[in-house]
């Protein structure tokens, strides 16, 4: 991509983005986040059911890597063994 000239103020869209990110971040915290993230997945629940979940579920596995149950018991294994526990 070419490099744009830029005056004096100027900024990419990227760069407005970020910036406006980070204040967003400042401006309403953490319990923000977790309140809009509850909310986009009631929404995605209401209108996509639990049929789209079991479905996208099922792609996330097919693309390869350990699906989400082997990856746990690998870090719960290696959690085990940092603290001397035994594995079963």
């Amino acid at each position: 991509m070419p490099e744009q000239k830029k005056k004096k103020g100027d900024m990419t869209v990227r760069e407005a983005g970020h910036k406006g990110g980070e204040h967003t971040a400042e401006t309403h915290g953490h319990e923000f986040y977790e309140d809009i993230g509850r909310k986009g997945g009631e929404r995605t629940s209401e209108t996509h059911g639990h049929e789209f979940y079991e479905e996208i579920g099922h792609k996330g596995g097919e693309i390869g890597g350990p699906k989400g149950g082997q990856k746990v018991r690998e870090l719960i294994e290696e959690g085990k063994r940092a603290t001397g526990e035994e594995q079963s």
